[in-house]
């Protein structure tokens, strides 16, 4: 009787869970929970942004540059199963020669459903969004540095566990130089017509641009919603169901041209863009922040709430994915 009982309050558990609303793709079949995902350390990524900024401005060819490139590929060669090194070069509208590095860094390279993870590490060559200096260098903390640091994180916390799934993660260089006698997003490019495996390809990418500042807000950036809405979707209502809410707005944002645009389009990856910005229709000048390419861009604006806030989202949607097993 007592195992009947057990039975019938087990089928009425199940029956109320299917009367939620919620539909089962009929191409796969959840097997387990997210329980089992660790808890993102804010303190942890925190650091990981410090030390980026603590080389000083990671301008390509600069001494800080490489010394940067040498610490990434280090930590990920810790965490990842395989790290490697793409290396492209480029000129100057001037004529300068510049070397660049994409630190790629794969995790369960057997797996056959992926997840990409991206940031772009570069700072860009000057603050010429500053009024008074616009030649003068700066920081850099959350506009590349925090992405890296976010990714670092998360990779620290995968490194000795058993997905399922398969996670990439590219530190893209040379994002932030546009304007400035190259064009944008030149490791994007590179990477998306050089991939660093013949027919690679991911279920899906999310891309982390300037994700640590204070009161951030992350809408909805436009070649997001126009590329991968349903990815979009999937990664607002993951940020909303862990209680991030006021970080993953469901307003619309500006058409940016970040690295999630080449993998897009040249690369044919549905990935969208977590990047902090101004919805459209607030009264503004700027689709960014006041620090935005400018000496305020350092580690006084860096937040661990906001940090976590996008870690445990990202985190915690690695799991749901891992908890979910193709048929």
């Amino acid at each position: 009787m007592k195992n009947s009982v057990y039975y019938l309050l087990l089928v009425f558990l199940c029956y109320s869970c299917d009367q939620s609303g919620t539909t089962q793709s009929p191409a796969q079949a959840p097997v387990s929970s997210i329980e089992r995902a660790p808890q993102f350390n804010a303190d942890s990524a925190y650091s990981f942004i410090q030390q980026q900024v603590d080389f000083g401005p990671r301008i390509p060819n600069s001494p800080a540059h490489q010394a940067c490139a040498d610490f990434l590929y280090s930590k990920m060669s810790v965490y990842a199963d395989q790290v490697m090194v793409q290396e492209f070069d480029g000129r100057s509208q001037s004529g300068e020669y510049y070397q660049f590095k994409n630190i790629i860094s794969i995790f369960n390279p057997g797996a056959s459903r992926r997840i990409l993870l991206g940031a772009h590490w570069d700072t860009r060559l000057k603050a010429d969004k500053h009024e008074e200096d616009p030649n003068q260098k700066f920081d850099g903390a959350n506009d590349g540095g925090s992405g890296v640091g976010v990714l670092l994180e998360i990779a620290r916390l995968i490194a000795n566990d058993s997905l399922s799934l398969g996670v990439d993660i590219i530190f893209f260089d040379a994002e932030d130089q546009g304007g400035l006698g190259l064009d944008w997003c030149l490791g994007s490019k590179h990477w998306s017509t050089n991939k660093h495996k013949s027919g690679y390809s991911a279920y899906y990418g999310i891309l982390l641009d300037m994700v640590g500042a204070k009161n951030a807000t992350f809408p909805h950036e436009h070649y997001s919603k126009q590329f991968a809405p349903s990815i979009l979707k999937k990664v607002w209502d993951e940020g909303h169901r862990a209680g991030f809410s006021r970080y993953f707005i469901f307003g619309d944002g500006g058409a940016i041209e970040d690295d999630h645009y080449y993998v897009n389009v040249n690369a044919k990856i549905p990935m969208v863009n977590i990047i902090d910005m101004i919805a459209d229709g607030a009264d503004r000048s700027d689709a960014f922040k006041p620090y935005h390419h400018r000496p305020g861009d350092n580690m006084d604006i860096i937040s661990r709430e906001t940090l976590n806030a996008v870690g445990t989202t990202v985190t915690n949607l690695i799991y749901r994915e891992d908890s979910i097993v193709p048929l």
